[in-house]
C-alpha cells in the first residue's frame, strides 16, 4: 500500500471516528427527551454498529501484518 492510500485510509477513519461519536451524541439525546422515537433511535444504533464495523476494518488494514 502506498502512502498516499495510507492518507486517504487515515482521513477516511478520522471522519468515520467523528460520524461514531456525533451518533452517540445523538442517540443520548434522543434517549434523554420525552419525545424520543424508538424507530429512529433504532436505525441510529444500527448504523453506529456499521461504522464501528467499519472503523474496525479499516484499522486491520492499516496495522501491518507481522509474522513472528
Amino acid at each position: 500500500m502506498s502512502d498516499t492510500d495510507d492518507e486517504a485510509l487515515r482521513e477516511e477513519l478520522a471522519d468515520l471516528r467523528q460520524e461514531h461519536r456525533d451518533l452517540d451524541s445523538a442517540i443520548a439525546a434522543l434517549d434523554t427527551s420525552s419525545a424520543g422515537d424508538s424507530l429512529q433511535i433504532k436505525r441510529l444504533k444500527k448504523r453506529k454498529l456499521a461504522l464501528k464495523d467499519r472503523i474496525a476494518h479499516l484499522e486491520d488494514r492499516l496495522t501491518p501484518d507481522i509474522i513472528a
